[in-house]
């Protein structure tokens, strides 16, 4: 189990090491932990005098790290979180010339973890609970290399660095090397490749592609063992992603890392983070602070550490919402420097201004970011202790400087342009989906990962009426604002065509046709599917569209077969058949983009089989959980992704509905007050009789007095209320009139009509409109008549038939 820890105290230099911490009394140091071993001396005590001469007792009360040379290496380190003495960690080595800088560097941020692990709020450790968790947590890997047979044993945070599941890693040598650059490749074959002459011990530095195809920079370190002059036994090593273990002094091998990093930094977020990954560790930093130059403040990118007590109290004061905007006329010095435009370097002592002070008492760097000719922004490193500014030190930050003040102009106009993409995008779709009588819908739509995050893809639920409900799902050609202003034209356009009562093949037909009137180079896949929440009877048209997915009630899934039409945009005269699916109440419906199920290195099959397994898996209880499942890996994407998923639950209370076919005869308006009342005895609705009965005299009259065609009355019973629609085919709604005095002989029915009814409207309808009221029916009596009721009136006896 100790196998990896033994490895990277050996390669920091340490045989062994051990934590004590305070016992009960605070007058002794326990040991609660150790690791390695001690050839060269007994083994380490269980415990020491807190008031006595030992290097951790000093070094514990002195809050100050010992170095120690004597036979052999000895360090000893305070272990502090948030100014509480926890304990000290001491490390002995073999070399009688004590740890070197990076060793030291090492070990104190080895400390600084088993700190982490061992402060209060985490509880008394168990015993052998801290060194290895406080390795693991600053993530350096191990290996054992056998050159003669290419085996390698490695640990599991060497297989995650290098980005290999320990599931699928056969431990040869061959199957890590695949994982690196091609560039790197040579470096790492002479490790592999150790010939007798070569050295001891090896540093290098390779980048790694990760599994999302991001590059990774990692540095390895090891120590060939020779079983004899001619050949080697064994390699042995560590790697870390993280600058702890330095290679050396090369400053050139550190500036086509901070190159390359930058280059895979995308937001200025990205940015800070390579900054302080770059100069923190190897500079011995307590302090980095990023931030770009608007006006005249410093809007802060990055602070490291992230706690506002590390920071002076101008900085405090200016603390907003993560990060503070500290105001440049507040630090006159640093004004100064940046209107300047060179590298500053302020020794310990130096007379600053309060704000600045605080950041380096030891010594601070003012690194001003050049970017096409002006100053884009800084970068302020700074000390606790003093700190002297060496030649080669002096070269890598004037290096940083230029590299980081064009990453972060770049940075700057990406993130704006995101910021303008994902506010187009938001605007374009909906904001919310509507309650459905009878189901529940939702949805998820996921950017590109690369380009301009802006798609064409869309969405809606449309509620066309009390009873139907109309998804659709789309997908625009392209990543651009061209294909984001065509998605939302096109959105618009079905939700018009929709909400005018056209059936679903005349909606994608007209949406075709608008398209194609646009005479733009993109087109568009569409589905839409209309459903009657009453009967779950749905009507399918597809567009070059996928294919919609449904789950059915006993978890099985399956792939709708609809013949589809071609994509819109691309034929004026196609036709798009329906396709009639009856859903049973539990249901679920999928609708989805090809983003989701198709890309490079996934085909369209597998896609669909893997969709349709999630889709099976989750609990459709829960549907937002269910299309969070259908997402699965939110990583980079080639195509953004849109999903919309909608669960059938049928209607509880189903309504009565009746209707009547008006001709136009003198008395119609009686016929319909006829049919009307005894619907009503039928329904047991007589409370509300005589309000509903004028409504319906007005409806009918004015349908009769003010349009030609065809009226139509229908009447609903639904829970507690009765709704009353007169359709006609005018499409000019009824208008109420402005002033209605003592002398007007027309105008009264509308007003009469909205004083009577609880709602009252209009709404488009195919051919024509439909206006409608509903009245409330207190404490009826539910009845149980016909489902629905169609009668006509007879041109001959002048009686319903």
């Amino acid at each position: 189990m100790r196998t990896g820890l033994d490895r990277a105290l050996t390669f920091a230099g340490a045989t062994s090491a051990a934590v004590y911490a305070p016992g009960a009394g605070n007058d002794e140091l326990r040991l609660v932990d150790a690791a390695g071993d001690t050839p060269a001396g007994p083994a380490p005590p269980e415990r020491l005098a807190v008031s006595g001469d030992s290097p951790a007792a000093r070094a514990f009360r002195t809050d100050r790290p010992l170095w120690l040379t004597t036979d052999c290496a000895l360090g000893a380190l305070p272990l502090d979180a948030e100014g509480r003495r926890l304990g000290c960690l001491l490390v002995v080595g073999e070399s009688p010339h004590g740890f070197e800088a990076d060793q030291r560097r090492f070990l104190e941020r080895y400390a600084d973890a088993v700190a982490g692990i061992l402060h209060p709020a985490t509880g008394p450790p168990e015993p052998s609970s801290l060194l290895d968790p406080a390795l693991r947590s600053l993530r350096v890997g191990s290996f054992v290399l056998i050159p003669d047979t290419g085996l390698i044993e490695a640990d599991d945070t060497l297989l995650e660095l290098v980005g290999i599941s320990p599931d699928d890693f056969d431990g040869k040598a061959d199957t890590l090397l695949g994982h690196a650059l091609p560039e790197d490749m040579h470096a790492l074959m002479s490790v592999l490749e150790t010939s007798p002459g070569a050295a001891t011990r090896r540093d290098l530095e390779f980048r790694v592609r990760g599994p999302a195809g991001e590059m990774r920079w990692l540095s390895l370190s090891c120590r060939v063992e020779h079983a004899d002059a001619e050949r080697p036994e064994q390699v042995l090593g560590v790697v870390t992603a993280t600058p702890v273990l330095r290679g050396g002094g090369d400053d050139v091998s550190r500036i086509q890392w901070l190159t390359a990093a930058l280059d895979d930094a995308v937001t200025a977020r990205d940015v800070g983070r390579v900054v302080v990954a770059a100069l923190r560790e190897p500079l011995v930093a307590d302090r980095v602070a990023l931030a770009a130059l608007q006006d005249d403040r410093l809007m802060v990118t990055v602070l490291d550490p992230p706690q506002p007590g590390a920071w002076p109290d101008a900085w405090r004061s200016e603390w907003r919402t993560e990060w503070p905007d500290a105001p440049l006329r507040a630090l006159p010095t640093l004004q100064a420097a940046l209107k300047d435009g060179r590298m500053d370097l302020w020794p310990a002592g130096t007379a600053l201004e309060p704000g600045l002070a605080g950041v380096g008492a030891g010594g601070l760097a003012v690194l001003p970011l050049p970017a096409k000719g002006r100053v884009s922004g800084v970068c302020l490193v700074g000390w606790d202790h003093p700190h002297e500014f060496g030649p080669e030190e002096r070269s890598l930050l004037t290096a940083t400087a230029a590299l980081v003040g064009q990453a972060l102009q770049r940075a700057h106009a990406h993130d704006a342009e995101q910021e303008l993409a994902t506010m187009l995008q938001r605007s374009l779709l909906p904001r919310r989906l509507p309650e459905l009588p009878g189901g529940t819908a939702v949805a998820r739509y996921l950017p590109a990962r690369r380009g301009l995050q802006v798609g064409g893809d869309w969405y809606d639920v449309i509620a066309l009426s009390e009873e139907r409900v109309a998804l659709v799902i789309g997908d625009v050609q392209g990543h651009s604002a061209g294909a984001a202003t065509i998605m939302g034209q096109m959105r618009t356009a079905v939700r018009a065509y929709a909400m005018e009562g056209h059936p679903p093949d005349v909606v994608v037909s007209h949406a075709n046709r608008l398209l194609v009137a646009m005479e733009t180079d993109l087109f568009a896949t569409c589905c839409y599917a209309e459903l009657d929440m009453e009967e779950g009877n749905t009507l399918f048209v597809r567009a070059g569209h996928l294919a919609p997915l449904l789950r059915h009630p006993d978890g099985g899934t399956e792939e709708v077969e609809i013949e589809g039409g071609p994509p819109l945009g691309v034929l004026a005269e196609a036709e798009f058949p329906m396709t009639q699916v009856a859903l049973a109440p539990g249901t679920v419906l999928a609708l989805v983009t090809d983003g989701l199920v198709e890309a490079s290195d996934l085909p369209l099959d597998e896609g669909m089989r893997r969709t349709r397994t999630a889709l099976a898996a989750a609990d459709p209880a829960d549907l937002g959980a269910m299309a969070d499942a259908l997402l699965g890996d939110a990583g980079r994407r080639e195509d953004d992704v849109a999903v919309l998923l909608m669960r059938y639950d049928g209607m509880r209370t189903r309504p009565i509905r009746a209707g009547w076919m008006v001709w136009r005869l003198p008395d119609a308006v009686m016929h319909a007050r006829r049919f009307t009342a005894r619907t009503l005895r039928r329904w047991k609705v007589g409370e509300a009789a005589d309000a509903i009965l004028l409504v319906v005299s007005e409806l009918v009259t004015n349908a009769l007095v003010h349009t030609q065609g065809s009226v139509r009355l229908d009447l609903v019973l639904r829970g507690d209320r009765v709704r009353v629609s007169v359709s006609d085919s005018s499409p000019r709604a009824p208008a109420k009139p402005v002033i209605v005095d003592w002398e007007s002989t027309g105008g009264r029915g509308l007003m009469l009509v909205e004083a009577m009814s609880e709602t009252f409207g209009s709404v488009p309808v195919a051919g024509g409109k439909q206006v409608w009221s509903e009245i409330a029916v207190p404490d009826h009596e539910a009845a149980t008549p016909p489902t629905e009721t169609s009668t006509e009136l007879s041109t001959e006896a002048g009686e319903p038939v």
